[in-house]
């Protein structure tokens, strides 16, 4: 009996770390009427100190407008945009994202992004960093953005970038 009781024990902990992990892990979270998915940030080389983000934000209700992100990893983190000037690519910190009602609005590589300054170690594909998103109306959210190694976009190094 007692060795019953031991083994149920243990499943039971193992059950509960594993569940444990399972919501450590999550890049998805609804939010009032947002539904944020597809959070990732993309691997860092030796020397590195930034580091990009990208996550999906669907609204289903009225409109929103995140104002700003947050994050232990690093020294700040900014909302950043990429546009083309002529033949010129220019990135620049923006102060907010609105997010229209019914709307989805897309961070990626090549757009509007989270840039985390100052990271504090290197991270590599497999590690994940805690964002925290803000928005004027839903409140805020904290997410796990896992670190994906990517091919990086033709001329866009934000590396070497000055900003």
């Amino acid at each position: 009996m007692m060795k019953s009781k031991s083994f149920i024990k243990f499943s039971f902990i193992a059950i509960f770390q594993i569940g444990l992990f399972s919501v450590s892990v999550a890049q998805n979270a609804n939010l009032g009427r947002l539904s944020i998915s597809d959070a990732y940030v993309h691997e860092t080389v030796s020397g590195q100190t930034v580091v990009t983000g990208f996550v999906k934000i669907k609204n289903t209700g009225p409109a929103d407008k995140l104002v700003s992100v947050s994050t232990s990893a690093g020294f700040e983190a900014q909302i950043h945009a990429m546009k083309m000037e002529g033949n010129i690519m220019k990135m620049a910190q923006i102060p907010s994202i609105d997010i229209a009602a019914n709307s989805s609005v897309e961070l990626t590589p090549d757009g509007m992004h989270i840039m985390i300054l100052g990271l504090k170690t290197p991270v590599k594909t497999g590690d994940v960093i805690k964002i925290k998103l803000k928005f004027v109306n839903s409140g805020e959210v904290e997410l796990n953005f896992p670190v994906k190694t990517l091919a990086p976009i033709s001329g866009h190094d934000h590396g070497k970038m000055k900003m």
